[in-house]
């Protein structure tokens, strides 16, 4: 439905660049910089799979990303998480993650991992947490002094295989006011339900904490549902496949499914991904991704990253990549940016305070320059 449109200015991709974002979903651990990982793992005793460069591990981890496999995609993380053991990395990844989102104009981040995967080496939870919490307020601290302006806070996933959820849970909650802003599930969907971990989400919601669930990327339509009228998610991560049960006639007239009418009369926010969702299968292409036709029915579409290593992508090449495909303006990219905003976890006050101080004088700036 979406296309490109004559009548609007298309914004450059230096505008894009230098105008303010918000990302709701972005995995630590798929985010390092390739020069990272090589200088980390010897140390970890971790073995790579290539080693002559930074650049030849970023290809290697795009190309093994590249295989429209969510489990293929997955297994590239054992690379990453490897070299995640220690305080120390915890902290180095955790500052550079920050950095590099305050070079890419990001202005509010929510970060996730999952802390359970980084105690081989006998870290706590507590500890993990706080290494990252340390390194994100050393990244924070460095780019304001270059006149950067970003605010971060922590996600803490459960893995959905494992049976831990109810413990990061606890943790999420123990954290909320250090940095922790809600809790997720993430894993193969197939043959995990997020049914399986009602008892953490029963706590949540009895804690009165946030939470969001990996759902609707590989699997359709029954893992969305779940997650919301059995879990009680405030996201959905990803949500793309909510677009199975949108049905559009010849016409080009869309007729939504109940559960899709649900979505959107409920304002539940998606957290699409555009390149990952083409690596993973969940779309064939940027034209075909349904996130143009969810913009244009007006659901409550965010765009995120997901993964920046393995799908080579920051989010001036998300929104850059929408511009070129659907022709969108500097009004879309804002209006992108105060959804995800809107539908952060961080308290009402804030979330305003970003959307009329930072975000908006921002678009009006770039605005300005046409």
């Amino acid at each position: 439905m979406a296309g490109p449109s004559s009548d609007v200015t298309q914004p450059t991709r230096d505008q894009v660049r230098r105008a303010p974002k918000v990302l709701l979903h972005d995995h630590l651990d798929g985010g390092l910089r390739p020069a990272t990982v090589l200088e980390l793992a010897p140390g970890a005793g971790h073995h790579l799979p290539v080693t002559e460069s930074a650049e030849a591990l970023a290809t290697w981890f795009r190309e093994a990303a590249d295989s429209g496999s969510l489990e293929r995609y997955l297994e590239t993380f054992a690379h990453t998480v490897g070299v995640m053991q220690t305080g120390p990395a915890l902290t180095r990844v955790a500052r550079e993650c920050v950095e590099d989102l305050a070079e890419d104009g990001v202005v509010y981040a929510e970060i996730r991992y999952a802390p359970e995967l980084h105690t081989e080496l006998d870290l706590t939870l507590d500890e993990v947490v706080g290494a990252v919490q340390e390194g994100f307020e050393q990244g924070v601290a460095e780019a304001a002094a270059r006149g950067q302006r970003i605010v971060v806070r922590q996600l803490l996933t459960a893995m959905r295989h494992q049976a831990r959820s109810r413990e990061i849970a606890e943790l999420a909650v123990a954290w909320r006011d250090r940095g922790v802003a809600g809790f997720d599930i993430a894993g193969a969907e197939a043959g995990n339900p997020p049914t399986r971990h009602l008892d953490a989400f029963e706590y949540l919601q009895r804690e009165n904490a946030h939470f969001t669930i990996h759902a609707g990327e590989a699997f359709g339509l029954p893992s969305i549902w779940e997650a919301l009228q059995w879990c009680g998610a405030d996201r959905l991560g990803h949500g793309v496949r909510i677009a199975d049960d949108v049905h559009v006639a010849e016409d080009g007239t869309a007729t939504l499914g109940r559960l899709a009418a649900y979505v959107r009369d409920k304002r539940i926010p998606l957290e699409l991904a555009p390149h990952s969702n083409l690596q993973t299968g969940a779309a064939p292409s940027i034209a075909e991704h349904p996130i143009g036709l969810l913009t244009d029915l007006r659901f409550r579409v965010t765009v995120n990253t997901d993964n920046r290593l393995m799908s080579d992508t920051s989010m001036t090449k998300e929104m850059w990549a929408l511009v070129e495909t659907f022709g969108y303006d500097l009004d879309r990219l804002q209006w992108f940016t105060v959804n995800a905003m809107k539908s952060s976890f961080l308290p009402f006050d804030e979330r305003l305070a970003l959307i009329e101080d930072v975000i908006k004088p921002g678009y009006a700036a770039l605005r300005a320059e046409s």
